[in-house]
């Protein structure tokens, strides 16, 4: 809407000049008899009065006239004036209530994630997270990529996340994760070192450009290093060795259109499930889903859980199916 009432303006504008160049062109040919060129001449030091001095002697119809062009041009160029003033306090008074309006947001989140960066890593992250409807924050110094964010409808403040008011106008203190994908390792390490700083619980997952950065990380903090050049590598490789198993990771789960998907569960103490077996809680056949690992309350991962596993209270499952199932069964074991 905005950019259709600027494109009308500057189509009137354009309008109102050619009509009155012409206007003044013609008034001056048929009033004095002048040549074109005389006549636009004319025109133009009149409307933009400038007042250079007439080129021929004018009669006094012609000075009617050319008071009359006086006139016109005064409102015309007022006209134009007013809609740049207007434009700027507009655009102004937009931005100001556009950042109130985000602050504002950001004001209310909690148990959000922080999204430090928004490269080419962050914003994939952040449509994740949009996909899955969590809330987050994005801290991006990069001028140029505020538009982006704009136009990608994400939280945002634009500044450097390695600066305390930063993290904190970001919410760190209410946040549960912050996501590090600064553009260079030793900004990562400072923030990591930082956000622990203000809030030593905060899960944190740091990405490390180069292996030498992962110890570093690890020590000032990081609860995840990921290498994103090993995980390719990897990924490569595996192309390589076991084509058919990459392929239906990827059908399974990088496919959008698939509804097959993979989740982590908290179970709850008040749980229904809490104290009873794989086997008896009936979840492969009351939701179609498949338990594929659960996560002790120590951290201790255990793969392919046995049928006769108790589920227990502190613990996460690892479940594999639809997207439906899934929820119906985060919904008993997190009531």
């Amino acid at each position: 809407m905005v950019l259709l009432d600027r494109t009308t303006h500057l189509f009137i504008v354009v309008l109102l000049a050619i009509f009155l160049v012409g206007l003044g062109t013609a008034g001056y040919m048929v009033l004095e008899d002048w040549t074109v060129l005389d006549s636009l001449y004319m025109t133009v030091i009149t409307l933009s009065t400038i007042g250079y001095g007439e080129v021929n002697p004018v009669s006094s119809t012609g000075r009617i006239f050319t008071l009359f062009l006086i006139v016109m041009g005064v409102g015309f160029f007022l006209y134009v004036i007013g809609n740049v003033v207007q434009f700027l306090v507009e655009g102004r008074i937009r931005l100001v209530l556009g950042r109130h309006k985000l602050d504002k947001q950001i004001g209310h989140l909690n148990n959000h994630y922080i999204v430090c960066g928004y490269g080419r890593m962050g914003r994939a992250f952040c449509r994740y997270l949009i996909q899955k409807d969590l809330k987050f924050v994005v801290l991006e110094k990069n001028e140029d990529r505020i538009p982006i964010m704009n136009t990608d409808h994400v939280l945002y403040i634009a500044g450097e996340a390695t600066i305390e008011e930063n993290l904190l106008k970001a919410g760190i203190r209410k946040a549960s994760n912050l996501i590090a994908t600064l553009g260079t390792d030793a900004d990562n390490v400072f923030l990591v070192l930082l956000a622990k700083g203000l809030k030593p619980d905060l899960y944190v997952v740091a990405r490390a450009s180069q292996n030498a950065s992962k110890k570093p990380l690890d020590t000032a903090g990081a609860d995840v290093v990921v290498s994103p050049f090993d995980i390719g590598a990897r990924r490569m490789a595996h192309a390589i060795l076991r084509p058919n198993v990459i392929r239906f990771l990827e059908f399974a789960f990088a496919d959008e259109d698939t509804d097959i998907h993979i989740e982590e569960i908290a179970i709850a103490d008040s749980s229904k499930f809490v104290g009873v077996s794989l086997q008896e809680s009936g979840i492969r056949q009351d939701y179609n889903l498949m338990i594929i690992s659960i996560v002790k309350a120590d951290g201790e991962m255990l793969f392919n859980p046995a049928a006769d596993t108790t589920i227990k209270s502190g613990e996460k499952v690892i479940a594999v199916g639809s997207y439906d199932n899934l929820a119906k069964l985060e919904r008993v074991f997190s009531p």
